[in-house]
């Protein structure tokens, strides 16, 4: 079974043609008594359809963001219950953030449809502060070891925020424990 992997209108760089194009229409292809398609291919305006694996997407903020050798990162799903049109003044109309928190793009967290539709805004800020853990785990984590080098160098200010920091690090290192 296939998945889209990519939305419509859609950035993406086309490795055949070596060019960057909008996604102008996903293409799924169905058989009968199945409940996924196939295959999903793309059409984006340029005489033919292309294999998610001929594409690439645009790198930005949702993109993989290394921290203690993690990589979590947003993908974006169609929307099954509204349409584009009815999801229009959303971030981005017709899909959700899935945060993948692996290298296979399934796993990870997911909001439920009610709730992303009460709040998109606040959803996908929540997602994008989810994905930027791993990098913030580590910059607390090199906050905390340069304060213990260095003790003396720590300004009054500061030792409040190690403390928080050298707490923090101790509460995700022994979270499954």
């Amino acid at each position: 079974m296939a998945q889209a992997q990519f939305h419509k209108n859609q950035r993406v760089y086309v490795k055949p043609v070596g060019t960057w194009a909008l996604i102008e229409r996903v293409v799924p292809y169905w058989t009968k008594g199945l409940n996924e398609p196939i295959r999903v291919n793309y059409d984006v305006g340029m005489g033919r359809e292309f294999e998610a694996d001929e594409l690439q997407q645009e790198m930005s903020y949702d993109q993989p963001i290394n921290g203690e050798g993690e990589e979590w990162r947003i993908v974006r799903m169609q929307n099954k219950w509204q349409s584009e049109d009815e999801t229009n003044q959303h971030p981005y109309p017709g899909t959700y953030p899935v945060l993948v928190t692996g290298e296979a793009d399934w796993g990870g967290w997911r909001v439920p449809g009610a709730e992303y539709a009460l709040s998109p805004t606040r959803v996908e800020r929540q997602a994008r502060m989810m994905i930027s853990t791993p990098r913030l785990s580590a910059v607390v984590k090199q906050l905390s070891e340069w304060a213990k080098r260095s003790p003396a160098e720590i300004p009054d200010p500061l030792l409040e925020v190690v403390r928080e920091a050298r707490e923090l690090i101790d509460y995700i290192g022994n979270a499954i424990e």
